[in-house]
């Protein structure tokens, strides 16, 4: 069937780190670095989605090529609940062995510390205590009781019948709302706020509002508001709400033209493949090729430097909220030409503006019409790729309504748009179907095969369903679920949801009035950091600077320093199990906590945070660990109270910081100095391993 037709996948670098703890420079590599980017790539499977876990287990057989192998175990990854009773297969070198790295100190249980601080953060959202995982147990005994494992979720049959309803016989599970029917999901529901009301301002609503749910985070709302709306808080950020007020920082952050560019910003030059066009992308791909060059993977560096260095972040925030709900993976045969503009032009251009515009110049974009085979479908052969994504993932939502009926009438519609040899977009009347439509309620005649007519034909049905009651609700669910709670309260999303109808899909109104809502205010702790939000939110709380280490070797001639330490990072996430536009199916990453509960990748995120302390990286330039707090307490007690008020922006319980002073192996009233008697690095990575960092 049509509907079956997909995108193969192919095959994507497994190497893994290589675990050391003392990196050079070339501490990560470049797993691809010869490898050329262009269009005679030895890839067997002629493109589409990297092999990472193997579809069929995930959405069906539909989403399996022919033939194709299921790819091998990968390393310790962030995985969701049909995953947590498989082993973590562990590699050489790497997660839990450099816990104990320190042979110089006696082991006062270093690791179970570690653990008993990370195991508390990744699990507990805002105090509801969720147990470990089966695979945390396993590696550290049976002394954490409880259990976070869910049921699993699948995707109906194999065929998918049409005619059939879209909400049983599905492709893709509804992603966060699937995992919150776990067990773990519902124990967070117990903990979250459940109603509220909006106020005239956002700093109104954050005055009127109590915090009543149970959390180990401050009950502070400009911390809390620096959480949600950056992708981590710096004392910089900290002072500039408090200088500015919380209404007057929030709009200037809703204009990010108006924000100048950071340092890191305007180093992103360095990147030459993101000033080139499509065209020239498409014409200098030799050239390219010789270099090494690889536009796709240097998009994904640039992103990965915004949502550390930018000023601009609730804009990079929502960058990254629609790369997962209008999701093109970077890596498929197109991307290393299409993605980076579609990037720009798509997901950038309309970040804070309108999502119908949004909607529709996606819908036009050669990157979205190859990645699910638009340009392929034609009125003798239709392919319901792009037309079932349209509606499953992209506006009404898999339970927005619609049938099969729906999908194949809209993958008629939408015949003729395709590509042309330049690589721009076109429409071509011979391949449009010509005839009357019924779609979810729009209905249109269809009559014309003229290129304008047809075309407009189809941009008025994306309108319908990108103005559609359910995609208002998808829309405000998965907003709220980002900025308040993986379970946020109904109230809540009705209200986003009717401001989004009423403003005919502008972002910003909805942005504006769940700021001013009490819902956003009371959900303190009810989020937890994914892989990608950690590190980014460690590098920016450690205050890593784009200029590289006086230390740096370079030894590469093609690449700057910058570039390099760009891609250290993008490795290091692609191990984690999450990079910027990382997901190799349509449906983007989850959203919620239960989806990313993983032993190894929660240990390898604190190995990483040791790294940066440690200024490893030489690619940039990092702040000694001793030079963090400016004058450091003479005791040991006094000294971890001021550095997590400088990591975590406030002190920790006494359990906490009792487990973090057995780390040093001191009592709090030992005299230190500012290296913490030689254990200041192992101190400050416990502290970022607690749950004051690895909630937002």
């Amino acid at each position: 069937m049509a509907d079956q037709n997909v995108p193969p996948r192919r095959p994507r670098d497994d190497r893994g780190w290589d675990g050391r703890q003392h990196h050079n420079a070339d501490g990560y590599g470049d797993p691809n670095a010869s490898a050329p980017y262009g269009y005679d790539s030895p890839n067997p499977y002629q493109g589409g989605y990297p092999a990472q876990a193997d579809p069929r287990e995930q959405y069906g057989e539909g989403y399996a090529h022919a033939g194709q192998p299921a790819p091998g175990p990968r390393g310790p990854q962030w995985v969701g609940p049909e995953g947590l009773g498989r082993p973590v297969p562990a590699r050489p070198g790497t997660g839990l062995p450099t816990l104990d790295d320190d042979e110089s100190r006696p082991k006062v249980g270093r690791r179970k510390a570690m653990v008993a601080l990370g195991g508390t953060a990744a699990v507990v959202a805002g105090g509801a205590a969720l147990a470990m995982t089966p695979q945390l147990r396993g590696i550290f005994g049976d002394e954490v009781a409880g259990d976070a494992t869910g049921s699993t979720v699948t995707d109906g049959t194999a065929a998918r019948p049409s005619g059939q309803q879209p909400s049983t016989v599905r492709t893709y599970t509804e992603q966060n709302e699937s995992y919150m029917g776990s067990r773990a999901g519902e124990a967070l529901k117990k903990n979250a706020p459940t109603g509220g009301r909006t106020l005239s301002g956002p700093a109104a609503a954050a005055a009127a509002t109590e915090v009543t749910v149970k959390t180990v985070l401050a009950k502070d709302p400009i911390l809390h508001l620096a959480r949600r709306a950056t992708f981590g808080p710096t004392p910089e950020v900290i002072a500039d709400i408090k200088k500015q007020g919380i209404d007057a920082w929030i709009r200037t952050q809703m204009e990010p033209d108006k924000i100048a560019p950071s340092k890191a910003e305007l180093k992103l030059a360095e990147l030459p493949t993101q000033k080139l066009s499509v065209q020239q992308l498409r014409t200098q791909r030799d050239q390219l090729n010789e270099q090494g060059a690889q536009p796709e993977r240097e998009m994904v560096d640039a992103t990965i430097a915004r949502q550390i260095w930018s000023k601009r972040q609730l804009f990079e925030v929502m960058v990254d909220f629609w790369n997962d709900f209008l999701h093109v993976a970077a890596d498929f045969d197109g991307g290393e030409v299409y993605r980076n503009s579609f990037d720009q032009d798509v997901v950038r251009k309309h970040a804070l503006g309108s999502y119908p515009e949004m909607l529709i110049a996606a819908n036009k974009h050669p990157a979205l019409l190859i990645y699910l085979n638009q340009k392929d479908s034609r009125k003798d052969a239709i392919n319901e790729n792009l037309a079932r994504e349209n509606l499953e993932l992209y506006s009404v939502g898999v339970d927005g309504g619609y049938k099969e009926p729906d999908v194949r009438q809209a993958a008629m519609l939408q015949t003729g748009r395709g590509i042309d040899k330049d690589g721009k977009y076109v429409f071509k009347p011979e391949q449009h179907y010509v005839g009357k439509v019924k779609i979810l309620g729009f209905s249109h005649p269809n009559n014309s095969s003229d290129p304008k007519k047809a075309d407009a034909a189809i941009d008025a049905y994306i309108t319908y369903i990108a103005l559609h009651p359910s995609t208002a609700k998808y829309v405000a669910q998965s907003l709220a679920t980002r900025f308040v709670s993986d379970t946020p309260p109904k109230s809540l999303v009705d209200r986003l949801a009717k401001i989004y109808t009423t403003n005919n899909g502008l972002i910003k109104p909805v942005l504006m009035a769940m700021f001013c809502s009490t819902e956003f205010w009371a959900a303190v702790g009810q989020k937890v950091r994914r892989p990608m939000e950690y590190l980014a939110a460690t590098y920016r709380t450690l205050g890593v600077s784009p200029e590289a280490s006086p230390k740096h070797n370079n030894g590469d001639s093609k690449r700057t320093p910058y570039a390099r330490g760009l891609r250290q990072i993008q490795d290091k996430l692609r191990e984690l199990g999450q990079y910027p536009m990382g997901q190799p199916t349509p449906d983007g990453y989850p959203d919620v906590y239960v989806a990313w509960t993983s032993a190894g990748t929660m240990v390898n995120g604190w190995n990483e945070a040791g790294e940066i302390l440690a200024g490893y990286r030489t690619a940039f330039t990092y702040t000694a660990p001793e030079k963090l707090v400016a004058k450091p307490p003479a005791t040991a007690g006094a000294y971890v109270d001021a550095l997590s008020q400088r990591l975590v922006g406030q002190k920790l319980s006494t359990r906490e910081k009792n487990l973090i002073l057995g780390v040093a192996g001191v009592a709090a009233t030992a005299k230190v100095d500012a290296t913490f008697n030689g254990a200041i690095t192992a101190v400050a990575r416990a502290i970022l391993a607690s749950p004051q960092h690895h909630l937002r």
